[in-house]
């Protein structure tokens, strides 16, 4: 880089003058005193002293600066950017001279900067640079970051023209482009913006999201949620089809409302166990342009299930009966009832029957769901410490709990108890036994009730409220006010209220690391009227199971992990949870306790599990920022135990296909920077618009001496020489 120095003056004509009459008048005046001093030397030197510092003030009045010009010996650049992000996959690139072919995709139309003979035009004067970007994430995670891509030119081009901009302008990552497009201003380097895509969405269908759960369990029925997000014109009718790596397939016919947003779901039953992927597809509609993004993978393990349930009741009413059967004859539940017999001497027994509750943590943590019917603390029943073991149990074990009063209202004894604040729901003391009728009542869901997994009893979400809407009734419900703070309401009483609003039915809460629901009648066993046990084995297996889920996700002999969220996307903080018992069964206590995660991308972290109470829960977090599948191991030093398990993170989809392009990104940026903006169909003025760009600017250093911090010391000094050298003189 050549540069050139010069030393300059920022002052007026008058000022000049001035600054010139000064020097004269103090030559003079300096002569004739030292004419008068019969021209002794020592007075010579101090005016001729003076008459420097008067030349110097005013030259520093004059402003001068040295300048520094910077010449590249180099030729000016244009660079090139393009976008090779997910989005410019989109196919919405329309040829105006033939709109009725095909789209072309963004990154096609992208490809036509690519050809030498568009920039021979410029090559006499400009080097033509070509560079794409997306982001600094590592891979496979998607974004674009248009600040990095900017800021990035100006860092590595020393004599830059212009940029010339191809995007769609869809940045979800780093800063905002704005602030690079400043710092382009100050450089004087304009941005000519070329808009890759549709500033609206083409004719398309979305398969948005499909939110399979983390594993599922052989021979029962998995609920596969899904989103479409529609653009066409008009209701669409489409069958969608769920793919397991399996073989076999699922299909649902489905309507998708014109310009909005389908919420439905498909049913698998999976009958093999092992890690299978899941293909949703949605078939591409004739007046569909973007067909791209028609289709998710997901990934989901199959296992053996064994859950293990604690039903405990006072008397055998039929609500009893019925849900007894029914977990007995799932094949994946093994029942232990507790039937105290109020009134009787000996409590019920008999094969699955209990001689009296587990009195030990031990024995208590292997269930995975306690129910509570019409018991209560009382003698003969319940006591305050196994209040103390069940709470435990919700609360450090991720276990569930269901709470089913009855008749007697023998609930109300558990206030003042441990169990209190496990009730997703405050009772109505004033009425003890509930309150019943001679008509049947129904049930009415929730917005929160249709949406859960709870409630699903028929296939589609249509049928699903119609099926609740004619459910046999219930003559006889608990008395509950309201739902607790933290509480979700599922279903409530179709005309009945409180104060507080209409009667909660079925209410459920997380509390601690475990879950609890309550149902406030006891005839759910009406529901096999006409149809057998269809529904009312479904409602309680999918209540089990969903109580149970986090218990499930990785369990050993002597050690059990789960982590909150259960399907997490990258990024997301997660929880880790590890149950860890003794050799002896006890629960671990203050031990040493570490989760050994190994990435997607072989990279290995330990994370050291703190002890949380006294009923061996440890806990511990940490942040996937790559997608794929974790490697688990778990450890305990005071036990030898290990437990591997594996963590299936999903992608942040920042990039979608299908949607607009950002026209007001691009615009921004090239207002900022003094550039312009090209739709894709004016490539052809791209040539001349950049011939007419100014030579760039030489790059200019100014050090202002007259405001320097030296020269005004340096004046200061003579200043004091001045003013010493008269003293000694014995001029003053």
């Amino acid at each position: 880089m050549n540069s050139t120095t010069a030393l300059t003056f920022q002052a007026t004509t008058g000022g000049i003058v001035l600054a010139i009459l000064t020097i004269i008048a103090t030559a003079v005046l300096c002569v004739l005193a030292w004419r008068r001093s019969g021209y002794r030397t020592s007075t010579g030197l101090m005016e001729l002293l003076r008459l420097l510092i008067v030349i110097l003030i005013a030259v520093t009045l004059l402003q001068p600066e040295w300048l520094t010009m910077y010449r590249p010996e180099s030729r000016p650049s244009i660079l090139v950017l393009t976008d090779a992000s997910r989005s410019m996959e989109t196919r919405d690139v329309i040829d105006p001279s033939s709109p009725s072919t095909q789209p072309r995709t963004r990154a096609e139309a992208t490809a036509d900067l690519e050809d030498e003979s568009r920039w021979q035009s410029l090559s006499e004067r400009f080097d033509v640079v070509q560079e794409s970007f997306s982001s600094s994430l590592p891979e496979p995670i998607e974004g674009t970051d248009l600040h990095e891509a900017l800021t990035n030119a100006l860092e590595e081009h020393d004599n830059l023209a212009a940029v010339v901009l191809a995007s769609d302008g869809d940045w979800n990552v780093g800063e905002s482009p704005a602030r690079a497009a400043s710092e382009l201003r100050k450089k004087g380097v304009p941005v000519i913006a070329v808009v890759q895509g549709s500033e609206t969405r083409l004719p398309d269908l979305d398969l948005v999201r499909v939110d399979a759960p983390t594993f599922g369990v052989a021979g029962k029925a998995l609920r596969i949620p899904f989103v479409i997000d529609s653009s066409l014109p008009r209701e669409t009718t489409a069958t969608v089809t769920l793919t397991p790596s399996s073989g076999e397939t699922v299909t649902s016919q489905v309507t998708i409302p014109a310009m909005g947003q389908l919420n439905d779901s498909l049913l698998w039953t999976p009958y093999e166990e092992g890690e299978f992927e899941l293909t949703v597809d949605v078939p591409v509609d004739k007046a569909e342009v973007i067909p791209e993004n028609n289709k998710r993978v997901v990934p989901i393990a199959i296992r053996k299930e064994e859950l293990r349930v604690l039903l405990v009741e006072s008397l055998p009413r039929w609500e009893y009966r019925y849900l007894r059967n029914a977990l007995e004859r799932d094949p994946g539940v093994e029942v232990s009832c507790l039937l105290f017999h109020p009134g009787l001497s000996k409590i019920g027994g008999g094969k699955g029957y209990l001689d009296g509750f587990p009195g030990t943590m031990d024995e208590l943590s292997e269930y995975d769901v306690v129910f509570l019917g019409d018991v209560g603390v009382e003698a003969g029943q319940l006591t305050l410490e196994d209040c103390r073991l069940i709470k435990a149990l919700i609360q450090s074990q991720a276990s569930g709990l269901v709470w089913m009063p009855g008749m007697r209202g023998a609930h109300l004894s558990f206030v003042g108890t441990e169990l209190e604040e496990l009730y997703p729901v405050v009772l109505d003391p004033s009425q003890p036994r509930g309150w019943g009728s001679q008509l049947a009542a129904h049930m009415e869901l929730t917005e929160a009730g249709r949406r859960s997994l709870l409630t699903q009893l028929e296939d589609t979400d249509d049928a699903n409220i119609r099926l609740w809407e004619t459910l046999p009734g219930f003559q006889w419900f608990g008395a509950a006010n309201r739902a607790r703070a933290g509480s979700e309401v599922l279903a409530v009483h179709q005309s009945q209220s409180s104060e507080f609003g209409r009667i909660p039915l079925l209410v459920t809460r997380t509390y601690g690391t475990g879950k609890v629901l309550y149902l406030g009648t006891d005839s759910a066993w009406r529901w096999r009227e006409g149809v057998e046990d269809k529904y009312h084995y479904r409602f309680w297996g999918q209540v089990a199971r969903w109580m149970a889920y986090q218990r499930s996700m990785a369990q050993g002999e002597r050690m059990r992990l789960f982590y909150s969220p259960d399907r997490p996307k990258s990024g997301d903080t997660v929880a880790l949870f590890a149950n860890v018992m003794q050799d002896t069964g006890e629960p671990l206590q203050g031990g040493h306790v570490s989760v050994r995660i190994t990435s997607p991308g072989g990279e290995s972290e330990t994370v050291r599990l703190a002890p949380e109470d006294e009923w061996g829960l440890y806990q511990g977090f940490f942040t996937p920022e790559e997608p794929g599948e974790y490697q688990m191991t778990l450890t305990s030093r005071e036990n030898d135990a290990t437990l591997e398990t594996t963590l299936a993170v999903r992608n942040i989809r920042r990039e979608r296909i299908g949607q607009p392009a950002r026209t007001d990104v691009l615009n921004e940026i090239a207002t900022i920077t003094g550039g312009q903006v090209l739709q894709a169909s004016e490539l052809g003025q791209l040539p001349d618009t950049l011939a007419t760009l100014p030579e760039p600017q030489a790059s200019i250093r100014r050090l202002r001496l007259w405001c320097h911090p030296v020269w005004a010391g340096f004046l200061i000094l003579l200043l004091g020489l001045f003013w010493t050298g008269r003293k000694l003189t014995g001029v003053i």
